[in-house]
């Protein structure tokens, strides 16, 4: 008698986002960016200070950002007030501005010890890791964001990249300049992305007069 061919029986594993919140991560409000950098001030954390800084005024993916490399950001030994990275995601260049806070304490970091030869911007612990992993960023931002008492599940790299274009929408409304500062290809996708709904889109709509 031939024994027919069964599908092989799996053992049932837990849902990867089992007791998570997914979904968009939220941006940080104003009060939750000055909270995380004052705390970091206060504890001379040069590094986490200048990553905090660099991620929310470049708006890049994690996957981007840790890539930076000094020469990225630095000309004639002077940070540069605007930079550009070729994005790993769309293969397509975005130009981002860095401002004077942001300069101030990549500067800082840079004359660091461990700053002296290294060609990326947040280099690895150890040696076979050239910087840090994207992994290690998630680790980063979450202690950030529950030092000041915020809910980890509801934040992540991604509320990085959005916190300042968020604020951004809300003072001019204007969506194409949204696009360009993250990267995107189609405003309907930073539309999506920011979690624009209708009521934000009249409000926009409302604030200006023809």
């Amino acid at each position: 008698m031939v024994t027919p061919n069964l599908p092989a029986i799996r053992a049932l594993r837990p849902a990867w986002n089992k007791g998570r919140t997914v979904g968009q991560k939220r941006p940080l409000q104003p009060k939750h960016v000055w909270a995380i950098r004052v705390r970091l001030e206060l504890a001379e954390n040069h590094r986490d200070l200048a990553l905090f800084n660099f991620a929310i005024d470049s708006k890049l993916l994690g996957c981007d950002l840790v890539k930076m490399k000094a020469v990225d950001v630095m000309a004639s030994g002077q940070i540069k007030e605007r930079a550009s990275v070729l994005q790993s995601k769309t293969q397509k260049p975005v130009r981002f501005e860095i401002s004077e806070g942001p300069r101030r304490s990549l500067a800082r970091w840079m004359r660091e010890p461990i700053m002296l030869g290294s060609e990326y911007l947040w280099p690895g612990r150890f040696h076979e890791r050239l910087h840090i992993s994207t992994r290690q960023y998630a680790r980063i931002v979450r202690e950030w964001v529950t030092s000041i008492g915020l809910e980890a599940s509801a934040y992540g790299t991604h509320s990085m990249r959005r916190t300042k274009v968020t604020q951004i929408c809300k003072k001019i409304g204007n969506l194409r300049a949204v696009q360009l500062l993250l990267g995107h290809t189609k405003t309907d996708r930073a539309v999506r992305y920011l979690g624009v709904e209708l009521e934000d889109a009249l409000a926009i709509a409302e604030a200006i007069e023809i």
